[in-house]
């Protein structure tokens, strides 16, 4: 049996899915099952997964259960030690897998590893953003203000923790299941990070045509949850959460296609409502320079400085002495 079993729902995915499945094929590490779970796809996604040779690839067809019922479907058929976890649109650098085992190998307490993510648009080139957590251990206060793990694509759990925190949520949207099953592993078992962007999260132009208040309110049911089975000690960390989700809120809005910068200013205001001390976090200044370019600039002329501003961070650093010099100049 092999070591890894990676879990792929694929839901009329075939646009993406070669490359995806190209990306897994092409790890340095071999010793794994792929596992795609044809979630009621109305594409050619069943017929094209049939018709792959490399027998590392095992098809599960069943009718649409969203991501969280195909990624369970994916833990129930699993025979790997551990479990990777890729949306059928995002991609994998080849060495993703070799060092998340060489990890868990060396860790036996740790149950989840997860790495950075780097963003990519819908033609597979970088954005320049990153999300770049490094905390490891016993995260739960961590991960309560913020779905450190990135995205779905990134965390390999030990498969022991299913067994103690059960399985993905059903009654979770497919934006909030993932924090959920986490922060239940955080609770009984501590992280490891490894600090390079292994994966690569494809961002869609009409992934901004959410309903928000629909979002706002699942995110406030994974906090309710969370906090109805938490100790007393950490309940202080409440408003905190929920000025950190608003915050979250806001910046994708500014991000999406719609660049709702009034919209994104109330969440802001809802964040400081929270939690007053949001406002001296860089998190919160960095958001306001952004409402401000926004509402100045308008959405044409902000997104061609952030495109420029992107550019200029995927261009090789000084050397520290010279970096010195100019900051102090």
């Amino acid at each position: 049996m092999p070591k890894v079993s990676v879990i792929i729902p694929a839901y009329n995915s075939l646009a993406y899915l070669p490359e995806t499945i190209a990306s897994v094929l092409n790890q340095t590490y071999s010793d794994f099952e792929a596992i795609i779970v044809n979630d009621g796809s109305s594409d050619r996604t069943e017929e094209w997964v049939s018709q792959q040779s490399d027998p590392r690839i095992k098809l599960i067809s069943q009718p649409n259960q969203g991501l969280s019922g195909a990624r369970n479907t994916g833990i129930a058929h699993a025979t790997g030690d551990y479990l990777a976890f890729l949306d059928a649109d995002d991609l994998w650098h080849p060495t993703k897998l070799e060092k998340q085992v060489d990890c868990l190998d060396h860790h036996p307490d740790v149950g989840l590893v997860y790495t950075w993510v780097a963003l990519i648009n819908e033609q597979s080139i970088a954005t320049g953003r990153l999300f770049n957590s490094s905390q490891e251990g016993y995260i739960w206060d961590t991960l309560i203000l913020e779905n450190i793990v990135g995205c779905g694509s990134v965390a390999m759990v030990r498969r022991q923790c299913f067994e103690t925190c059960g399985v993905f949520d059903l009654n979770f949207p497919s934006v909030v299941e993932d924090w959920d099953m986490w922060l239940r592993i955080a609770v009984h078992y501590p992280f490891k990070a490894i600090c390079e962007p292994l994966v690569y999260y494809r961002q869609h132009s009409q992934s901004g045509s959410r309903n928000w208040e629909a979002m706002a309110e699942s995110y406030r049911l994974v906090l309710e949850k969370a906090f109805a089975t938490a100790p007393e000690e950490r309940q202080y960390l409440k408003n905190s959460s929920y000025a950190r989700t608003n915050l979250c809120l806001a910046w994708k809005l500014l991000q999406g296609p719609q660049k709702d910068y009034r919209k994104a200013s109330d969440y802001a205001m809802k964040a400081v409502t929270f939690d007053p001390q949001v406002r001296f976090s860089r998190e919160y200044l960095r958001l306001q320079i952004a409402i401000l370019l926004m509402a100045g600039l308008g959405p044409e002329k902000y997104e061609k400085c952030l495109r420029l501003f992107h550019t200029l961070r995927r261009l090789p650093q000084p050397p520290l002495k010279i970096q010195k010099v100019v900051t102090a100049l």
